[in-house]
């Protein structure tokens, strides 16, 4: 086999991490030609093949030197010479896996090579038994770099259920590479289902009529994530700013027993299907008038009544001049209160006045209302509840949502991403036995931009951590009720530790940045951080894939998506070449967009 074309080199060095070989010096050029194509001899990231009997070992090129890595492991003929410049004679090798006879590529290696055993170039045939050809199970996301003939497939099992993620500087080609991966999945999997959370409005323009697009505000297909379907935490602290300190606060008990109290009167009222108030909680996700909650306090605490005595002040000896609209915010009357012994008298119930003022400057934010307004769910003229809102998200025909949160205030990101990731996340759980979702149907959470709301933690990003927590659960449990997720970010060094360390399968294009290329060393299987290293030097739309959803680890070149998201940067030099002519109404459109927080059409 020495004599083969394709003989590289020897075995001269062996532990149980890598494997060194000395490039033969009759190799007649650094760039032969075989079967036509060029093979650039001792580059990184390249595959190399070690005969071993029937077996072939496989590795990967992490490293190249004119020396050995270790003297005492030069051979004798070599030390002769000690000045001599040997050039880039010597490779270090990470095996990756094992192919025995004609059988299929296996990762692991349970045969290690010996010294003086051959290196051989990996020829195309080698690497379609490596790579294989399209079948069930595989998505296609691009072609090898050292190959266009040679497509590289991802294990959709793997990649869905064992979670991923795509990491990228600006403009490296992360939103061509995810809506790649979202579209070959679309079409090849009639069942599949993915959601996608936008925080930029970007996706759209990429699928058009093959996604379902809710954004807030939209006519036709608006977004709602109603109120009352967050825990008591989440939900006192978006309406009052309450936190664990708070919570022992006479106003902060109050406010629960309320909301509880509220909740138990509609739990035999749901759509759904009725459900025993002994089972109801103020984290039950159950539909309650907010704005009734709010008048009820602004009453108690604003009001004039017929007694002195603060136990006697109760609703029916309230002196009313007109009473309010509590749907309309419209606030009620009262007969002024007089100083001395004559009634009306001034209220003795001033406990919930903060909470008061705070909860009813929530209610006249009109950036509020896709919560505090959530159409016709729990609408009982309608009949509408939260299986209404799951179909509306995970179970219609375009198989792909894309929640458009551009249009949500920035402080609310967090909390919204949680309530979606939640919902989700407990319809999966619980419904993980229905033939219709669960296990039986699983589905691709999708996070985009992710280190926005998915820090490491809370101080340096000045969120609660509300979506950190939920979207954290979802990649420690999520696989085993169906439900996978997978982050994308141009920042993984700022992305929660406890997500990156249950990624299964990273797609990384290039990233500059030291730290967030640490950070995903840190991450990415052991043996793989040299491959790593690669990251600063790659071109646009070009990836180095590792885990658990690749056969080996790659190198590729993603494929391009038409149409693109609308991420891609604008053509600085047409746009300046261009004489631009002021308009009298120049900017008016996007101040009223940006007071009204709804983009132009």
């Amino acid at each position: 086999m020495k004599n083969e074309i394709t003989y590289l080199g020897k075995v001269i060095n062996v532990n149980s991490a890598t494997v060194e070989a000395e490039i033969s010096k009759e190799i007649p050029s650094s760039a032969p030609i075989i079967s036509g194509r060029i093979h650039r001899i001792g580059q990184i990231g390249t595959l190399v093949k070690i005969p071993v009997g029937n077996l072939s070992l496989f590795g990967i090129v992490s490293s190249v030197s004119n020396a050995p890595s270790d003297l005492k492991d030069i051979p004798s003929h070599i030390t002769q010479y000690p000045n001599r410049d040997y050039g880039s004679r010597f490779i270090q090798i990470q095996l990756l896996g094992e192919r025995l006879g004609k059988e299929g590529f296996v990762k692991g290696v349970g045969t290690y090579p010996t010294i003086n055993d051959e290196v051989h170039i990996v020829l195309e045939d080698d690497l379609q038994a490596i790579y294989g050809r399209f079948k069930d199970g595989l998505i296609e996301i691009g072609k090898h770099s050292s190959s266009e003939q040679l497509s590289v497939y991802l294990n959709l099992q793997n990649l869905i259920l064992r979670h991923s993620c795509v990491l990228g500087s600006t403009g490296s080609g992360k939103s061509n590479t995810t809506a790649n991966i979202a579209k070959e999945i679309l079409n090849n999997y009639p069942g599949s289902r993915i959601v996608l959370v936008d925080i930029h409005g970007e996706y759209s323009s990429a699928f058009k009529e093959k996604a379902k697009t809710l954004r807030i505000d939209d006519a036709e297909n608006p977004l709602f994530i109603p109120f009352w379907t967050m825990t008591y935490e989440e939900l006192s602290y978006f309406l009052v700013g309450a936190d664990e300190k708070s919570f022992e606060r006479i106003e902060n008990k109050r406010l629960r027993e309320e909301i509880t109290t509220l909740k138990k009167l509609n739990a035999t009222k749901l759509r759904a299907g009725a459900i025993n108030e002994d089972y109801v909680t103020a984290d039950s996700p159950i539909p309650f008038d907010i704005k009734e909650l709010w008048m009820k306090f602004h009453c108690e605490v604003n009001a004039s009544y017929n007694s002195s005595v603060k136990e006697q002040q109760t609703p029916e000896n309230m002196c009313f001049l007109e009473r309010g609209n509590a749907a309309e915010l419209k606030l009620p009357k009262f007969q002024p209160y007089v100083m001395g012994t004559a009634a009306p008298f001034k209220s003795q119930k001033q406990d919930m006045d903060q909470y008061c003022r705070k909860i009813i400057s929530r209610l006249r934010d009109q950036r509020f209302s896709f919560m505090f307004d959530p159409g016709e769910l729990a609408n009982e003229k309608t009949g509408k509840d939260i299986n209404d809102l799951l179909k509306t998200w995970i179970d219609h025909d375009k198989r792909l949502t894309i929640l458009d949160l551009s249009g949500i205030p920035h402080e609310l990101i967090d909390i919204s991403v949680g309530l979606i990731t939640r919902i989700i996340f407990d319809s999966m759980y619980w419904g993980r036995f229905e033939s219709y979702t669960g296990r039986n149907r699983p589905i691709l959470m999708i996070y985009e931009e992710a280190h926005s709301y998915l820090p490491k933690n809370e101080t340096s990003s000045n969120t609660a951590g509300y979506s950190r927590k939920a979207v954290e659960k979802v990649f420690k449990e999520g696989r085993k009720f169906g439900m996978g997720a997978m982050v994308v970010s141009q920042r993984p060094s700022e992305l929660s530790e406890t997500i990156l360390a249950q990624v299964g399968t990273f797609i990384a294009l290039r990233l500059t940045n030291s730290s967030d290329k640490n950070a995903v060393q840190a991450s990415a299987p052991n043996n793989m951080t040299d491959l790593i290293e690669l990251l600063p030097s790659l071109r646009v739309g070009e990836a180095i894939v590792v885990g658990e959803a690749i056969i080996i680890p790659s190198r590729v070149r993603v494929h391009l998506v038409e149409p693109r998201p609308s991420s891609d940067d604008p053509n600085v030099v047409i746009a300046w070449m261009k004489k631009f002519i002021d308009h009298v109404d120049n900017y008016k459109k996007i101040v009223k967009a940006l007071r009204e927080r709804k983009p132009i059409k």
